[in-house]
């Protein structure tokens, strides 16, 4: 399993990532991440749109979930069956939104080895014939910044910042409703608001532990992903009634 995981995703993205080095300007390691980022974010588009496209739905329907939450209030069992029924009427699966992000996991694990063991100082070694060895590579990027080195709070943060603002594009208000309103929150909804404030804190404590290349790739992928986030969101943005019927 781990040699198959080394031919199929850490080998060709270390030497992808050679290959962009030799031909980006100056051998900027730096620039050469972002632009291997780009590429990344082209295969993986298909996968990212899908989980964009299941989080705007879920953004439309919550007038209609949190009407359903008043008035079943304290009525748990008849609550989850109507909105089981409300996700089928309305064909979303609140939790389908998680798999494009697991199924992107592997390409985060596999740059993660090539930034802690490839990019070691010393002979390059996996490269592919058609590869040329480019000697050790240069961690310092823009002329300042080393990507070797973890522990740089300022990339952290940036990333940090990212992630949340990509998660707040995603958080629909709930309406203030007199006379009280549901408490409970269903658990998509409870997952999204912890994804909120939990995902940019992850984010800011491994950006800081792991080699700042990392943090880079981090903070470039998450940009990437509040860019197309927001043009599917301006694409998508029909006008939703203040008050939605629940039968």
């Amino acid at each position: 399993m781990r040699q198959l995981f080394y031919l199929i995703l850490y080998q060709p993205i270390f030497n992808l990532l050679v290959l962009i080095y030799q031909y980006t300007p100056g051998h900027d390691l730096g620039v050469s991440i972002i632009l291997l980022t780009v590429l990344f974010k082209l295969v993986l588009y298909p996968l990212t749109a899908k989980s964009l496209k299941i989080q705007r739905q879920m953004q439309l329907i919550q007038p209609q979930i949190n009407a359903l939450q008043q008035k079943y209030k304290g009525q748990k069992e008849l609550l989850s069956k109507e909105l089981m029924e409300l996700y089928k009427r309305e064909k979303v699966n609140p939790f389908s939104s998680c798999l494009p992000l697991l199924i992107q996991l592997p390409f985060l694990i596999a740059v993660y080895q090539v930034f802690i063991t490839g990019l070691k100082p010393g002979e390059l070694t996996g490269l592919y014939a058609f590869v040329q060895n480019p000697g050790p590579l240069n961690a310092i990027a823009f002329g300042f910044l080393d990507l070797a080195q973890p522990k740089n709070w300022i990339l952290a943060g940036l990333a940090g910042l990212a992630q949340f603002w990509q998660a707040k594009m995603t958080v629909t208000k709930k309406p203030v409703v007199h006379g009280g309103g549901a408490k409970d929150e269903d658990m998509a909804a409870a997952m999204s608001k912890q994804m909120l404030y939990l995902m940019p804190a992850m984010t800011v404590f491994i950006s800081y532990s792991l080699p700042t290349g990392l943090a880079l790739y981090w903070l470039a992928m998450t940009l990437l992903t509040v860019g197309q986030q927001y043009l599917m969101l301006r694409k998508t943005a029909p006008a939703v009634p203040p008050a939605v019927a629940v039968r």
